[in-house]
């Protein structure tokens, strides 16, 4: 039962094996793999418990991913959420200790370690702004690693397919968090933006990303959604809060992404 905030009684013991949570998260909804980022960036998660994880509800239900995790010990409880002065039912979680924080980011380098070489290759052509190199190896790791992060469904068939996407390029940057501070959908000018890589050292750029998914049934290109991704940080002004901790737009590379299935195209 649950009792104080801390605290979860486990019902079940070796299934929240590293294994098996890592398939959870990998092949789960974009949300989640959103969600982990988050956590992975110190933020807290906002999301019901549910006491009797079904093991057979895993891979449907992104309440029982968590309610494993916090059971399992990855995740802590942070406080009990109200509404109007009343418990909510909803908890605030967190990761349990750095040795967990560690322990996810390894999970996310593993997934790319299949293509480990375009994996390093796309990212130092991502921060020296060799877009023919970027759209080369982007199209490699899609072609390899998509099916297995969506569990063998069509990511261009989800109802919000841009976070899948989204998720999935911002595990590609996590191994660039000592040398940027890496933040999403953050408020900034007049909107909120998808990506922004911001420099820890006074002689890196910034860059900002912004995902955008071609529809072909209704006629969508990928160059045409480039080129609306670019208007977009433009006209949103996403380089406002760069800008405020002042780094000059000279240093500020705006990139679009844009996917159909498991094609990319960056501009």
């Amino acid at each position: 039962m649950v009792g104080k905030p801390g605290r979860f009684a486990a019902y079940w013991a070796n299934t929240s094996s590293n294994s098996l949570i890592g398939k959870l998260v990998r092949q789960g909804s974009p949300d989640i793999k959103m969600d982990m980022e988050g956590l992975l960036r110190g933020e807290v998660l906002h999301t019901r418990v549910d006491e009797q994880i079904v093991f057979s509800q895993l891979g449907q239900s992104e309440v029982s991913v968590w309610s494993l995790l916090l059971a399992g010990g990855y995740l802590k409880v942070e406080s009990r959420g109200t509404e109007d002065g009343a418990d909510s039912g909803e908890y605030v979680l967190s990761l349990t200790n750095r040795e967990v924080h560690i322990a996810f980011e390894r999970m996310v380098q593993g997934w790319f370690e299949p293509c480990a070489g375009c994996y390093n290759r796309f990212i130092r052509a991502l921060l020296s702004g060799n877009l023919d190199d970027m759209n080369g190896y982007m199209n490699d790791l899609a072609a390899e690693l998509f099916s297995s992060f969506d569990g063998g469904r069509k990511p261009s068939e989800k109802a919000r397919p841009e976070r899948f996407y989204h998720g999935f390029v911002l595990g590609l940057l996590v191994e660039l968090k000592d040398r940027y501070g890496i933040s999403s959908n953050g408020e900034s000018g007049y909107g909120r933006y998808d990506i922004i890589l911001e420099p820890k050292e006074d002689d890196l750029d910034a860059f900002l990303i912004e995902f955008k998914v071609a529809d072909a049934r209704h006629g969508e290109t990928l160059e045409a959604c480039v080129e609306s991704a670019l208007k977009q940080i433009e006209e949103m002004r996403y380089e406002t809060v760069l800008w405020k901790k002042g780094i000059p737009a000279e240093r500020i590379h705006r990139y679009g992404f844009a996917f159909e299935g498991k094609t990319v195209l960056i501009g």
